[in-house]
């Protein structure tokens, strides 16, 4: 049961990690990503710090939108898999 906590953790950690680091590394502002997602500015603010858990849906829209994969978003590679 701690395994699957702990793995649950890490895998909030990982996304809230690169959701902000794709954001800043772009130069884009939360309200320009809850546009192109068509949500509001506090709805993204809390996905990116962990009060709201994220779509499916959403993360492959995020993966679109910065070219990369969901895969690297979630912490399971390192490497981006820039399209």
């Amino acid at each position: 049961m701690y395994k699957i906590i702990l793995k649950r953790i890490l895998l909030v950690i990982y996304v809230i990690k690169r959701l902000k680091e794709l954001r800043e590394d772009n130069d884009i502002t939360q309200r320009q990503v809850a546009e192109y997602l068509n949500i509001k500015q506090n709805t993204y603010s809390q996905y990116e710090t962990g009060k709201r858990d994220i779509s499916v849906t959403l993360l492959s829209k995020l993966a679109d939108y910065y070219g990369v994969s969901i895969d690297y978003i979630v912490g399971r590679t390192d490497n981006s898999g820039e399209i």
